[in-house]
C-alpha cells in the first residue's frame, strides 16, 4: 500500500510540473482562458469537433500564444551559434531574414503573411482525450495508444510531398534540371494543371505572382522542402485544354478538392 501511494505522490509531482506551464498562461490570459483551469480548459468544446472546425487562430492563441513567442536558439548544443549556419529554408533565394521557429514560418513571417492564409486547425483538428496515454505511462496503463494530433498526410503533404518528377515526364529532379529548364515552372504549367493554389489556405494570386517573379517559390514547397518520401494525391481540377485520357497514375485522383477548403 505504501509503495502505491508513493507512486501516485510521484506522478502527481511530475504531471504538475509538466502542466504548470499550461495553468500559468491560462491564469496570465482573458477571454476563453479566463477562469479555466487547466483540466477545465483542455476539455473545452472547441478542442473538438465540430466546435475546432471555426476556431480563430486569436481563440487558439489566447492559450497559446507562448507558441509564436519562441525564438529560435541562439546556439546550438554544440555550440555552433545560428547566425553562422543556414537552416535548410534558407537556402533558397526566396526565404529572407533569420532562423525563425515552425509555427512562425508557417503563421506569421512576410513570406507566410504573403503566400499562405493557414488556421491553426489546419494542422490541429482535436484529438480525443480518452486515447491519451496518462502521464507518466506504466505497466498499468499499456494498452493506452499514442494518437497523432496532427495528421502529416491530411496537412504537411499537401505542399511538402516527393517531388514527383517521374509522373511530371521530367529527366530528373529539379535541382538537376532547373538550368535546363530555364529556372522556370512556368515553361510547362502556364498551359497545364492551370487550376493552381485554389484553396482556403492559400493565397492563391499571391503564389502566381511570386511563381513569376522566382520559380524557387513553388520549388520552395514542391520539392526544397521536402518533408516526406511519398507523393501527395493532388486533385486534379480540370483546366482549359485537359486531355481526354486520363494517365494510369491519375485514375484514382480527386477531381476537386476537399469541401472544407474550397473557395467559395
Amino acid at each position: 500500500m505504501k509503495k502505491v501511494g508513493n507512486r501516485f505522490a510521484i506522478s502527481v509531482i511530475i504531471f504538475l510540473l509538466w502542466a504548470s506551464p499550461f495553468a500559468l498562461v491560462l491564469a496570465e490570459t482573458g477571454g476563453l482562458a479566463a477562469g479555466l483551469d487547466y483540466e477545465r480548459a483542455r476539455w473545452h468544446p472547441i478542442h473538438f469537433k465540430p466546435a475546432i472546425d471555426t476556431a480563430t487562430n486569436e481563440q487558439c492563441l489566447e492559450c497559446h500564444q507562448a507558441i509564436l513567442d519562441r525564438k529560435v536558439k541562439e546556439q546550438s548544443p554544440a555550440g555552433i551559434k545560428s547566425e553562422n549556419s543556414l537552416a535548410w529554408y534558407q537556402t533558397l533565394e526566396v526565404y529572407k531574414g533569420e532562423q525563425e521557429t515552425f509555427h512562425r514560418r508557417h503563421l506569421v513571417t512576410p513570406l507566410a503573411k504573403r503566400l499562405m492564409n493557414l488556421q491553426c486547425h489546419f494542422c490541429h483538428q482535436g484529438n480525443d482525450l480518452h486515447e491519451e496515454a496518462p502521464i507518466p505511462p506504466n505497466q498499468e496503463n499499456a494498452d493506452f495508444t499514442l494518437r497523432k494530433t496532427v495528421n502529416p498526410e491530411t496537412t504537411c503533404l499537401k505542399c511538402h510531398g516527393k517531388y514527383n518528377y517521374q509522373v511530371m515526364g521530367l529527366p530528373g529532379h529539379w535541382d538537376e534540371i532547373r538550368e535546363m529548364m530555364a529556372n522556370n515552372c512556368l515553361i510547362c504549367h502556364q498551359a497545364i494543371r492551370t487550376h493552381r493554389h485554389q484553396v482556403t489556405y492559400l493565397n492563391a494570386e499571391e503564389i502566381e505572382k511570386a511563381g513569376q517573379e522566382n520559380s524557387d517559390s513553388y520549388y520552395g514547397c514542391h520539392g526544397g522542402r521536402q518533408w516526406y518520401q511519398m507523393t501527395y494525391p493532388y486533385p486534379r481540377h480540370p483546366w482549359p485544354g485537359q486531355e481526354k485520357d486520363v494517365p494510369e497514375w491519375a485514375k484514382n485522383r480527386p477531381t476537386a478538392s476537399e469541401a472544407r477548403f474550397q473557395v467559395k
